[in-house]
């Protein structure tokens, strides 16, 4: 894999030698890695440091992976990779929840990490080349208004009426891809090759828990939504008012 040699990545572990085995390896595969061990101060670096791609393990010193997420997500929209042992899927949720973008569970094989990373600087690449050219691969077009819901791909905000919608980086690029093919209903197979480039394994919720998530942002009931509705068996559907 080729990657750009200005990305900076931050490794996020209190587990010093697992922490400087996965920089090793991504360092030797062209990527810029630092280290932190606390999540305190984790904090902190990632609001001054603006890195493309954070790794952040769930049990920290300091703060938790959770407490991290939560409190850079207003001052920091790249990707943020959670790595953890803990498989409990409260906790993907959960996680997902306070603005993490994926969640992967220990033992990971550093190739699979590795991809997966690739796939996040490839999706936040090409939304910067896409805010650089206002145009979107989906409809032609940077903009789009449904009733009093406004969302802009070139500078990557969304409005409903004169309030501003306060998105995380997924968060955003689902609801951009769901708006762009209003309408038409996508599968989660759809949604996943366009989003992160990877296979639907028929059992991540990532992209259950964001619709959720962006619902409520965007004036949708959560229990009878009128913007994206739920299409049983089959994805979502984005209905777009006049």
């Amino acid at each position: 894999m080729e990657f750009n040699q200005s990305a900076q990545i931050l490794i996020v572990e209190d587990d010093e030698r697992l922490a400087e085995l996965t920089r090793d390896y991504l360092t030797n595969n062209g990527l810029s890695v630092s280290v932190e061990h606390n999540g305190a101060v984790a904090v902190k670096r990632i609001k001054v440091e603006q890195p493309d791609l954070v790794i952040l393990d769930l049990m920290l010193p300091g703060k938790d992976g959770l407490g991290v997420c939560r409190l850079v997500r207003p001052a920091y929209s790249g990707p943020i990779i959670m790595l953890t042992a803990r498989t409990d899927e409260l906790d993907q949720v959960v996680g997902l929840e306070v603005g993490a973008d994926d969640y992967i569970c220990k033992p990971v094989a550093p190739r699979l990490l590795l991809a997966r990373i690739s796939a996040m600087l490839r999706r936040t690449n090409k939304s910067k080349a896409l805010s650089d050219t206002n145009a979107s691969p989906v409809s032609g077009d940077y903009r789009h208004h449904s009733g009093r819901l406004v969302i802009d791909n070139s500078m990557r905000e969304a409005w409903l009426g004169d309030d501003g919608i306060e998105l995380t980086s997924a968060e955003f690029d689902l609801l951009w891809l769901l708006v762009s093919n209003a309408g038409r209903v996508l599968s989660r197979e759809e949604i996943f090759s366009a989003l992160r480039g990877i296979s639907y394994d028929g059992q991540d919720r990532s992209i259950d828990v964001r619709v959720s998530r962006i619902r409520p942002k965007i004036g949708d009931h959560p229990d009878h939504p009128r913007r994206i509705k739920t299409v049983r068996s089959q994805g979502y559907l984005f209905v777009k008012e006049n």
